[in-house]
């Protein structure tokens, strides 16, 4: 069953929308349903960890006081230096 849903959409969104529908082949409805039920599945999906991660967690601890962001930009830093 479908049924007619109204939205209220910027007119230069819609006409690029449309546009890319075009493209695509596809209706606006079709490309809009389908966004949005990736967008609700997603949610749906529990996160599958490989394995090997899995594996992974807890090998190595660090102080509470990390920074991981600030540790990136050093290293980042020396790499590009």
């Amino acid at each position: 069953m479908t049924t007619k849903l109204t939205l209220t959409i910027d007119d230069s969104v819609i006409v690029i929308a449309k546009l890319y529908a075009k493209q695509k082949g596809k209706s606006l409805s079709d490309i809009v349903e389908n966004y949005l039920m990736s967008l609700t599945s997603k949610e749906n999906k529990e996160e599958n960890i490989s394995p090997s991660i899995l594996k992974l967690m807890g090998a190595i601890e660090l102080p509470d006081n990390f920074d991981y962001k600030k540790e990136l930009t050093k290293g980042l830093a020396k790499k590009y230096k």
